[in-house]
């Protein structure tokens, strides 16, 4: 059974999963990891989510205030053995239904053209394709996406 909590980003379950993360960009992002690296901190994180499986952390994710209406989706990873389960976007479901009880109304987010099958889940999640925001704004490797909630 698929366990979410509600944390924030001092959750040590939430930063050994973003370690797992971090070393699986490290290897798509290539030479541009240190430019996305800088804007991934999780410090302040103030809207977090991790979920379990059998009481073992497999994923998590988060947000940050973006602009008066929106938010930021950060950090979402899903822990390779159990991907295909459908955890990942309980998580994303768990977050945008987090920022609409806070009253935003959309979520905006970026991933890396190499992250395949990142592109296509937030497309299958109904995000569409935005101008590039931003840090963002001239890198090649990125795409911005968007979703109203």
């Amino acid at each position: 059974m698929i366990k979410i909590i509600r944390t924030d980003s001092k959750n040590s379950d939430f930063s050994g999963l973003v370690k797992k993360l971090d070393a699986y960009l490290k290897i798509t992002d290539g030479d541009e990891h240190e430019f996305y690296n800088q804007f991934n901190g999780i410090t302040i994180l103030e809207h977090v989510v991790v979920a379990y499986l059998n009481d073992q952390p497999v994923g998590c994710g988060a947000f940050k205030r973006f602009g008066d209406s929106s938010v930021e989706i950060k950090r979402m990873y899903t822990m390779p053995k159990t991907r295909g389960q459908g955890i990942a976007t309980k998580i994303l479901n768990h977050l945008e239904n987090w920022a609409k009880e806070l009253n935003y109304s959309s979520c905006v987010l970026e991933t890396g053209i190499r992250q395949k099958e990142a592109v296509q889940f937030y497309k299958k999640n109904k995000y569409t394709i935005i101008p590039k925001y931003g840090q963002y704004v001239n890198m090649d490797n990125s795409l911005c996406f968007e979703k109203l909630i």
